[in-house]
């Protein structure tokens, strides 16, 4: 059994079929954004905050996450009971998207 159980993860490895967990991917993604923030590539989230949130009124804040591969802010709003996404470009601080 434990052969077997060896072969399966040896195989799962060598096919990339193991994903980062998602704590690890998003401690990468804080660290990229502190990077591309300090080599002045994006605003600081505060300034993203301080643009977008007076646009979303009749919604509460909840929080945000940072997608280092696109270089993109998602911010966590809630209205009514339902989750809103807004995409925003961290360079930029502009709304690329609103999912509902």
């Amino acid at each position: 059994m434990r052969k077997l159980f060896a072969s399966f993860v040896a195989a799962a490895l060598l096919a990339g079929a193991v994903a980062v967990p998602a704590a690890a991917q998003s401690r990468g993604d804080q660290a990229s954004a502190r990077e591309e923030m300090k080599a002045g590539r994006n605003l600081p989230v505060r300034e993203i905050e301080r643009r977008v949130i007076p646009q979303m009124r009749g919604h509460d804040y909840l929080s945000f996450e940072y997608d280092g591969g696109n270089s993109a802010y998602r911010l966590k709003f809630m209205k009514e009971g339902l989750v809103v996404w807004v995409d925003v470009d961290a360079r930029t601080a502009r709304i690329l998207r609103v999912s509902r």
